[in-house]
Order: C-alpha cells, then sequence, then structure tokens
C-alpha cells in the first residue's frame, strides 16, 4: 500500500482541460510537472452541469450569504453546484493536495471577487467549491497555481 501515489485535486483547466465558461483553457505546464509525483484528479464543478462554453458566473453576496448568479440571466445556480461539489468530494474522499484557480467563482481561494447586487467588487472571498473543500478536507492546504508555482521551485 505505501507504493500508492498521493493524491492531489487539480483545477481542470489549469490541466489543459477547455472547460471554461469561454471554452478555453489557463493550461499551465508548471503545474502538472510539479504535481509529477501525484495521482491527479481533474475537478471542474461547472461545466458537467452547464457546458462549454457557458454564461459565466459570479459571487454574489446577498442578505449576508455568497451565492453563485449566472452574470446575464441572473439565476442563482448555487444549490446545483453544491450537489454536483458534494457528489465530487463523496467520491474522492481521501486526498493529499488540492492546488485550485486563482479567481475562479468556483475555485478562487481567497482570491475571488465577491459582488454586490450591482456587481460591484465589494471584497475577496473564496468561490464555492473552494469554500466547500476547504470545509471537507479542513488538513489539507489549499494552493492555488500562483503558490504553487513559488512553493514548489
Amino acid at each position: 500500500m505505501s507504493s500508492a501515489k498521493k493524491k492531489v485535486i487539480v483545477s481542470a483547466c489549469i490541466l489543459g482541460e477547455q472547460c471554461r465558461y469561454d471554452g478555453k483553457t489557463k493550461k499551465l505546464n508548471a503545474v502538472t510537472e510539479a504535481l509529477k509525483e501525484y495521482e491527479i484528479i481533474p475537478f471542474c464543478p461547472e461545466a458537467p452541469l452547464f457546458g462549454t462554453p457557458r454564461e459565466r458566473i459570479n459571487v454574489v453576496e446577498i442578505d449576508g450569504q455568497n451565492r453563485i448568479i449566472t452574470d446575464e440571466t441572473n439565476k442563482d445556480v448555487t444549490l446545483r453546484l453544491e450537489k454536483e461539489i458534494t457528489a465530487f468530494m463523496d467520491e474522492h474522499k481521501e486526498v493529499d493536495k488540492i492546488v485550485l484557480k486563482a479567481k475562479s467563482p468556483s475555485c478562487g481561494y481567497h482570491t475571488t471577487p465577491i459582488l454586490n447586487l450591482d456587481k460591484e467588487v465589494q471584497k475577496l472571498g473564496s468561490g464555492i467549491a473552494a469554500s466547500m473543500l476547504s470545509r471537507r478536507y479542513k488538513e489539507i492546504i489549499i494552493e492555488d497555481e500562483n503558490s504553487l508555482s513559488k512553493l514548489e521551485r
């Protein structure tokens, strides 16, 4: 059992999957290289639910709670994303590392713009997935592609 690779959850867009809202990727070879000793578990809660390309989403603070709201149609998709993220975490109960895409409404960890109802940035916070992952995997430090590249050099 000691020969099993450690597991890392990584935002799929930085692995090269074309899963972003605009159908593009944010591939960073340095991330894949830094994690070559790990079993990489790609993660994107948005693409399976909304397809690619898709309408952008934002984190909007409403009555003191962060909600995930579509940019143009103003639909609240928070519950759908929570279910998708919970199912992913239930499937991957044990992980050793988490690397997420900075500034993402799903994956940003302390780097995501939190908007008010007028879509004005009020502060920086965490995306819905980053928040849920940090609660589930309390012992795991969550990094983004920027902090990982600094730490692994």
